[in-house]
């Protein structure tokens, strides 16, 4: 029997943003997986507006329409996207749920109770991309904060208690997961990286000449990027520059950063580049010295193996998935979070000393860590791991 035969269609549920036609590094990433996996695989997620719709790419993208406040779209998604969910199981046979993180894991686990009650076995995947029980809380202010973390346990102890594999994409996710349920296998690789535009952007200038650092990532208090501005205004290197590129997703906290810039006399050392395509933000890559990442928290970002990929030393903080791929003076240095003096001292070594090894070993360790080919054959061991494990249930 083949593969696709006996791997039944995948429904996948995300709170991602999609639209027709799919920017290039999704539509790359959806390729590689309708290829690789052989089978249908349906999407649920967000339009770009109000108004819901349908499309096909690779795969079938269901999406709920997008509300502009955040408790609205909770609403949508935990409504509509379980009828939705509930509908296209329903119709299409799919009998393996992926989860993209335990919220949505939650709608997975009703759906696969409710087709339990009639005797239809359902195996369900739960992923972790970052700490979902604190990163919420450092990217923007939560009313009633005790109420709504107690809230959002629940939700994932409740998805989490059902499912029958989970895909955590750093070794600090694996951990948090094994604190909710310590018996469930799991399969552990990153998140996409869109390599292809990050490996054909030819550099302009040579790492070691390039004065020019940047930051890649929304703007946003959880990505530290104030600490990033008291850094880098403290460096003794008056021809340095520092690109900051990315939407001001939190835009009260995007205007505080142009203000503090102004304030410490580096408004014209700093330029906001907003957010940038894949294409774009290659092309700022080549031109770069090295990435900077002062995040609070985070799951393994791949802006760091994109980075990589080409060819920059990474300045990033010892936190959550990063020390997975970066190892302290090899391929660039980790500092704690919040630590101007060290971050200011890290900065300073990346400008002063020869980097041009630095950025070579980046380069080779990113090509050793992910791949096309390993994502996908990361998810073809995540479903058989989930289809297993769910067999395995289902006979005791």
């Amino acid at each position: 029997m083949s593969q696709s035969s006996e791997m039944p269609p995948v429904l996948w549920l995300s709170s991602t943003r999609y639209h027709a036609p799919l920017p290039e590094n999704l539509a790359r990433k959806w390729q590689a997986l309708a290829v690789g996996l052989q089978r249908p695989i349906h999407v649920i997620g967000f339009a770009t507006a109000w108004r819901p719709g349908h499309f096909h790419e690779y795969v079938d993208f269901y999406l709920m329409p997008q509300p502009a406040q955040a408790i609205l779209r909770y609403g949508v998604i935990f409504i509509w996207g379980t009828v939705l969910a509930l509908w296209l199981a329903w119709r299409h046979n799919c009998r393996l749920i992926v989860a993209q993180s335990p919220f949505e894991g939650a709608i997975g686990a009703f759906v696969k109770q409710i087709f339990g009650l009639f005797g239809q076995q359902m195996a369900l995947i739960v992923e972790s991309h970052n700490d979902f029980e604190g990163a919420l809380f450092m990217q923007r202010q939560i009313g009633a904060r005790g109420i709504y973390q107690r809230l959002m346990r629940a939700v994932a102890g409740y998805a989490l208690s059902h499912a029958d594999a989970l895909r955590p994409v750093s070794s600090s996710a694996a951990e948090q997961l094994r604190q909710y349920a310590p018996h469930t296998p799991q399969c552990n690789f990153m998140a996409w990286v869109d390599v292809a535009s990050f490996t054909q952007a030819q550099r302009t200038v040579p790492v070691n000449a390039s004065q020019e650092l940047v930051y890649a990532g929304v703007l946003i208090p959880r990505k530290g990027i104030h600490h990033l501005l008291a850094a880098f205004a403290q460096l003794a290197h008056p021809h340095a520059t520092l690109t900051l590129a990315g939407p001001p997703d939190n835009p009260a906290y995007a205007a505080d950063l142009h203000e503090q810039a102004q304030q410490l006399g580096i408004a014209d050392r700093v330029t906001f580049a907003g957010g940038l395509s894949q294409v774009a933000l290659a092309a700022v890559f080549a031109r770069s010295r090295a990435l900077v990442l002062p995040s609070l928290s985070e799951g393994l970002p791949r802006v760091i193996v994109e980075a990589m990929y080409a060819g920059l030393p990474i300045v990033a903080t010892n936190v959550s998935g990063i020390p997975d791929i970066i190892t302290d003076g090899e391929q660039g240095y980790l500092v704690e979070p919040e630590d101007v003096p060290a971050l200011t001292n890290a900065l300073d070594h990346i400008l002063r000393d020869d980097v041009t090894q630095m950025g070579a070993a980046a380069a080779t360790k990113a090509r050793a860590f992910f791949s096309t080919e390993t994502f996908v054959q990361g998810y073809r061991d995540l479903l058989t791991l989930a289809l297993t494990s769910a067999e395995q249930h289902h006979g005791n």
